[in-house]
């Protein structure tokens, strides 16, 4: 099995050398790493190429979401998942527990075909959506600050979204064969809308969804969606009107405000 870990950049000289490091660091042995860069006008590209088996392209593009998408037509990994410059894989080991997850489910209550004792990698490729984690919160010196407030649920299916992104991108690996283009349409929070349909699709084809009971990546605080807070808010509001329906939505929403009060 192996892993595409996609960093997209853009000026980002300040945070991405902890990035890349987290993942030339991992004792799992097949993964590529690809930086997409936007054209930084920093030494971004000049760090990145400093790596040597870091695949960097740098050009210009219409957005985040842009450059993910250009970013998704190049990765060969089995499973991708996207690390932004500051974002870390929580230990060198992050990708080989990933890969033990999905070892341990297919010897644990999955029915084996003519009597094996397992299934070959091909048929976990067919059968496993999304192998998904716990994300810690840190600040920019990469020191702890807390865990994530939502927190992933042990069985995870596109309909879990209803209760908020319960499951942070960067800690989100999904079957490149249901990886789906971003709705460039949305500014801040494509990647919540991109999570849904590909969980959708993958519950389509049959597969499973894997909690891999563990941390898997340190999330710098400051990302895009926290820059553009209300707007990310609003976006994901249309998302889940899209998704659940208008009135599930507002109902929801009431029920957000309420437990915000109630904690307060």
């Amino acid at each position: 099995m192996k892993f595409s870990i996609i960093t997209v950049t853009y000026n980002a000289e300040a945070t991405l050398e902890r990035t890349l490091q987290s993942v030339e660091e991992q004792t799992y042995p097949d993964v590529e790493h690809i930086v997409m860069d936007g054209a930084s006008k920093d030494s971004t590209v000049e760090i990145a190429q400093k790596h040597p088996h870091v695949l960097v392209v740098s050009e210009p593009d219409k957005g985040l979401y842009d450059a993910m998408n250009k970013a998704l037509k190049l990765a060969t990994g089995d499973y991708l998942c996207f690390l932004n410059a500051g974002d870390k894989l929580h230990s060198k080991d992050t990708l080989a527990k990933i890969a033990a997850a999905m070892e341990k489910r297919d010897r644990k209550g999955q029915k084996k075909p003519d009597g094996l004792d397992r299934l070959d990698g091909l048929e976990r490729l067919e059968k496993t959506a999304i192998l998904y984690g716990d994300t810690h919160i840190v600040d920019n010196n990469g020191i702890f600050l807390r865990n994530r407030r939502l927190t992933p649920p042990e069985h995870l299916t596109w309909r879990s979204f209803k209760d908020g992104m319960l499951v942070c991108h960067q800690a989100f690996y999904i079957n490149r064969q249901i990886a789906l283009p971003y709705d460039t349409s949305y500014r801040f929070s494509a990647d919540f809308d991109w999570c849904i349909r590909c969980m959708k699709e993958g519950e389509r084809r049959g597969m499973k969804n894997i909690y891999v009971h563990e941390p898997l990546a340190d999330y710098l605080s400051e990302g895009m969606t926290t820059a553009n807070h209300k707007a990310s808010l609003k976006e994901r509001f249309r998302i889940m009107a899209k998704h659940y329906g208008l009135l599930p939505t507002i109902g929801q929403h009431i029920w957000f405000i309420f437990r915000a009060l109630i904690k307060k």
